[in-house]
């Protein structure tokens, strides 16, 4: 992804996670609570398949959408 695509990205992961605070499922793995930004970029990553400074300009908006879904449904 090219730089500011991928600043972008980065902008929208944290503004996700900000929205996702509180709002994530307690985890027997996080005892003293989830970190609901590490949440976002891990599942982009999982889900892609990279790092989302890796996932081609092509796929951008998939991204986003992406990252609404999970702000739509934490888990």
């Amino acid at each position: 992804m090219n730089e500011a695509n991928s600043r972008l990205i980065w902008s929208y992961i944290q503004e996700a996670g900000g929205m996702l605070v509180g709002k994530l499922p307690p985890s027997k793995h996080h005892p003293s609570g989830r970190n609901p930004y590490a949440h976002v970029a891990i599942c982009v990553k999982k889900k892609f398949g990279k790092s989302y400074k890796e996932i081609p300009d092509e796929m951008f908006h998939d991204v986003i959408e992406y990252i609404n879904f999970l702000v739509e449904n934490p888990s």
